[in-house]
């Protein structure tokens, strides 16, 4: 929730300020400097602190750095830029847990250890960002006004509304990918082995986000939106029926 909320908030500065980039490279470094709290932390208060801060930098680059993808890429290749987008972020997300079993297995379990690790990526991310990304050009002298005045949010027409709209009601058949983590460890998981089911669930992510992304260039976003929601809800009905975790 905190991410979501943020993402608001960063999205409007971002129009507002014609910068995506800074906003972009503040959000992943916030999430590269919270590293270094998880391993530290003596107690609860500081892992949820360190948590808190690394979502409020993921919903401050979220709608920032999609703007940018979105300013920069041609119309007719916007869902294939998008899906490309999201399965180069997806590799990250089960390179690193990859990497993290391969490193609690060499280093007994130390996880405190693998979270100075995980600082270095992050901040390499960031670098790359504010040298190899550029603004694009905005024309000199235009007026700046606030995106989310009265006038400017009645040119989005029904159409964007209703997909907000069912977008807000399927997201509540969403859950943290952190029960399932849980569950795996419940199920008698070793603990330097719980972290391949992330590896697992985004290895599919990302090899299926660009080929669906460039399929929408390609056929009615209505019908394929559709489908992914089936999906989900055959997903989580899977789920809610599954009573032999420790066998599956």
């Amino acid at each position: 929730a905190t991410a979501l909320i943020v993402k608001v908030f960063s999205g409007v500065l971002s129009d507002y300020w014609r910068q995506r980039k800074g906003l972009a490279a503040l959000g992943y470094a916030l999430g590269a400097f919270t590293k270094p709290v998880f391993a530290l932390a003596s107690g609860v208060g500081w892992v949820v602190t360190a948590r808190l801060v690394d979502r409020v930098g993921k919903g401050i680059r979220g709608a920032p750095r999609d703007a940018l993808v979105a300013d920069v890429t041609p119309e007719p290749m916007r869902g294939a830029a998008f899906g490309l987008r999201q399965s180069l972020d997806t590799v990250g997300a089960f390179v690193g847990p990859l990497l993290g079993v391969g490193l609690m297995l060499l280093w007994a379990n130390d996880f405190r250890a693998v979270f100075w690790v995980a600082v270095v990526p992050g901040l390499m991310a960031v670098a790359l960002l504010l040298t190899g990304v550029k603004d694009p050009d905005h024309p000199a002298g235009a007026k700046r006004s606030n995106p989310i005045r009265r006038d400017n949010l009645q040119r989005l027409g029904p159409a964007y509304w209703w997909v907000v709209g069912l977008g807000a009601v399927f997201t509540l058949a969403r859950f943290s990918e952190a029960f399932l983590v849980l569950r795996a460890q419940q199920s008698g998981v070793a603990m330097a082995l719980v972290p391949l089911v992330m590896v697992a669930m985004n290895l599919v992510y990302a090899a299926s986000a660009y080929p669906f992304g460039k399929l929408s260039d390609r056929m009615s976003h209505t019908k394929l939106l559709a489908l992914g929601l089936l999906v989900l809800v055959a997903a989580d009905l899977v789920l809610a029926s599954s009573s032999h975790w420790g066998s599956v």
